[in-house]
């Protein structure tokens, strides 16, 4: 099996702009190519674009748009899973030699269709996501004995790592008081409890070892996967204070790259909403059952950048499609000490925790250098 790793990429601030899909997808792509001009566009064999938009026919559109002439293109979607499940498929076209070099974007509008999930419409209201974050967070709360206050500090942890990210979303920063007195939304959660939807988009080329050993002078390999998807609907979930999907997925991942999670030294996980941080934590093994928000405390009095360096959904913003392939580049940045002031210490090892929906789905990549 070919040895896969990360040629290039690029990223495009996120924002409540205006613009067409086709032109937010191009603006990442064009980024990456002028970053990177020992590429070139007559060897990318494969072109995915990752994106919930309604829009048809993108990635041939990319392709043209960017002067490419792939073997293979395609799009892939999955709710807010869509970009690490890119990656995925991009990895396997790889490592199995249909492909020696690939890209990968991902774009939303921050209008999408994509956040919420139509299949059961007997779920009423409850098709939209804060509906079952709002669940998560009183059965997270409830069984670990966690306050509104407790659950605050991953907001105010990750507006505050956000403001390092010139891509963010966010340029601010919020205390305890400013989560708890933000609008209520539900009984358990508020405005700054939540990830924000936006218009943004990010872009990665993977190539087989031979090629990033030529193209990269600073090479970072994917060395794990793991992915599991448990159902469609929340209600399947084993339990509501923990991510059975992103625990199994975690496993695979760790096994495969021969890693425990006690070697990884930065992560990007998936907070959608601030329930979703400390239950990822605790679901990968970062911490014990109910330490999350111990963990993440301690990580935000002593500004350890650690988890969700880039601020996270919550402070960066969420457009689906591009939210995975954002964290990948999130890490490969701080594995190449190339994370400017939100650098964490000598990294050698990094995880992306990206899921869909309620955790029903999970990807888990370890990536090192």
């Amino acid at each position: 099996m070919n040895r896969v790793g990360i040629i290039g990429h690029g990223i495009t601030p996120f924002s409540k702009d205006d613009q067409k899909i086709e032109t937010v997808l191009l603006n990442s792509a064009k980024k990456l190519f002028k970053s990177n001009p020992e590429i070139n566009r007559k060897d990318v064999d494969a072109v995915l674009v990752s994106t919930n938009n309604n829009s048809k026919y993108l990635s041939p559109v990319l392709s043209e748009m960017a002067g490419i002439q792939p073997n293979t293109s395609h799009t892939i979607e999955s709710l807010c899973n869509s970009g690490t499940n890119s990656i995925v498929s991009a990895y396997s076209y790889i490592a199995s030699g249909l492909a020696d070099m690939v890209l990968v974007s991902g774009a939303e509008r921050y209008d999408s269709p994509g956040q919420i999930l139509e299949w059961d419409n007997s779920r009423g209201e409850y098709k939209h996501p804060i509906f079952w974050a709002s669940i998560f967070a009183k059965s997270y709360k409830r069984k670990y004995g966690i306050s509104d206050e407790q659950l605050a500090v991953v907001s105010v942890k990750n507006h505050k790592q956000a403001k390092k990210n010139p891509n963010a979303l966010s340029n601010k920063t919020y205390s305890i008081e400013d989560v708890l007195n933000s609008k209520k939304l539900t009984d358990d959660l508020r405005l700054l409890d939540c990830s924000r939807p936006c218009t943004g988009s990010a872009s990665i080329i993977l190539g087989s070892e031979e090629k990033v050993n030529k193209l990269s002078e600073d090479p970072v390999w994917i060395t794990g996967i793991g992915q599991k998807t448990i159902s469609a609907g929340f209600v399947k979930n084993i339990s509501f204070s923990s991510m059975e999907s992103t625990k199994l997925a975690g496993q695979a991942a760790l096994k495969m790259a021969d890693k425990s999670i006690e070697n990884i030294d930065v992560a990007e996980v998936h907070d959608a909403f601030s329930v979703c941080e400390p239950m990822a934590l605790e679901s990968l093994g970062f911490s014990k059952d109910g330490q999350g928000m111990h963990m993440l405390k301690e990580l935000h009095e002593t500004n350890n950048f650690k988890i969700n360096p880039r601020g996270g959904l919550i402070g960066t913003g969420h457009p689906l499609g591009a939210t995975g392939i954002a964290q990948t580049i999130e890490i490969t940045q701080q594995l190449q000490s190339n994370a400017g002031n939100r650098q964490t210490k000598n990294p050698q090892a990094g995880l992306v925790h990206n899921m869909s929906a309620a955790a029903t789905s999970s990807t888990v990549l370890i990536l090192e250098k």
